[in-house]
């Protein structure tokens, strides 16, 4: 005895092979968008390890060694970038958090913005903001300079400069 399989569309197996199956709604296509979103995917995972490490360091050297929180002011970020290295791991952590958070954005306004327009405007707002962060983040990383001059070419008062 076979057992029958009823379209739940029509009612009728038509009496034809795969005849009650539902056809599906997707349908994958046979050309490739390309590799972006996997580059995207596989960006995520090796960033956000990146990431773990470098904040754990930053956290690290800014909350344990020495004086801890305590130490933590204008003369320390100062002290840190004096040194190249340091410049070098805030600008990593800086640039890679920005980009691992922006595509996690874009992967949610992909996911929940329905109209493309919509998309498309949030995208740029979010592609601008992320730019605009990244640029002013790295001038100030590299531009950084704790004894700044007045007009006259006179320290500024704080304190923080080596007695000329």
């Amino acid at each position: 005895m076979t057992a029958t399989i009823q379209s739940p569309r029509s009612g009728k197996d038509g009496g034809k092979p795969g005849a009650g199956l539902i056809a599906p709604k997707y349908r994958r296509s046979g050309a490739s968008k390309g590799s972006f979103e996997m580059a995207a995917w596989l960006f995520m995972r090796l960033s956000g390890v990146v990431l773990v490490v470098l904040i754990f360091g930053h956290l690290f050297v800014n909350l344990l060694v020495g004086e801890g929180i305590h130490a933590i002011d204008f003369g320390f970020v100062a002290g840190k970038w004096a040194d190249p290295f340091w410049q070098f791991w805030d600008l990593a952590m800086l640039w890679l958090a920005m980009l691992h958070g922006t595509n996690g954005v874009r992967t949610i306004i992909n996911d929940y913005a329905e109209k493309d327009s919509t998309r498309f405007w949030l995208k740029i707002v979010l592609y601008a903001a992320t730019a605009v962060i990244i640029i002013l983040g790295t001038l100030v990383i590299f531009t950084f300079n704790p004894c700044p001059l007045d007009v006259n070419g006179v320290p500024l008062p704080g304190g923080f400069c080596p007695a000329a």
